[in-house]
């Protein structure tokens, strides 16, 4: 075996590769977002939900199978796991060593959009917005929070 392989394969025991972590996240968000629990989706799929939780922190890999089983039982696209991969992020020859690695986010701490979406409660609100029947009413409940909220500074400019 090549000590690349060899290397890789070590690495890839110990932690997840960036790339199941995201499919992972992706297919919780869209479990979300649809009000599906993991029961709901394990039973569905004849998985029990313990293996979606390893699917959705990236500690089992998804098979090409499993992935558009999933893809089909949550109405998107099978690339829909792979939107906004950061290829800088996907190097399996990445060298790893104390400080190659990254520091995790603060805990409670929005890094970005797209982690802002990742939230229970963004996806709470989502659901609950769209709950609002009347469309007048659903466009002053959005005209409200707007106000309420902080001045963005990226719409400032």
């Amino acid at each position: 075996m090549s000590k690349i392989s060899a290397t890789t394969k070590d690495k890839r025991s110990s932690h997840p590769d960036p790339v199941d972590i995201h499919v992972g996240a992706r297919l919780r968000l869209r479990r979300n977002l649809l009000g599906m629990s993991q029961e709901q989706l394990a039973k569905a799929c004849g998985l029990t939900f313990q293996q979606i939780q390893k699917y959705e922190r990236g500690t089992n890999r998804m098979g090409s199978s499993r992935l558009f089983q999933f893809a089909k039982l949550l109405d998107v696209s099978i690339s829909y796991f792979f939107d906004d991969v950061r290829a800088e992020r996907t190097s399996a020859y990445a060298a790893v060593g104390f400080a190659e690695q990254e520091q995790s986010p603060l805990e409670g701490v929005v890094q970005t959009d797209s982690e802002m979406l990742h939230r229970r409660e963004t996806l709470e609100l989502i659901r609950a917005y769209y709950r609002i029947s009347d469309v007048k009413t659903r466009r002053k409940v959005y005209e409200l929070i707007k106000s309420m909220a902080e001045p963005d500074v990226s719409e400032a400019k």
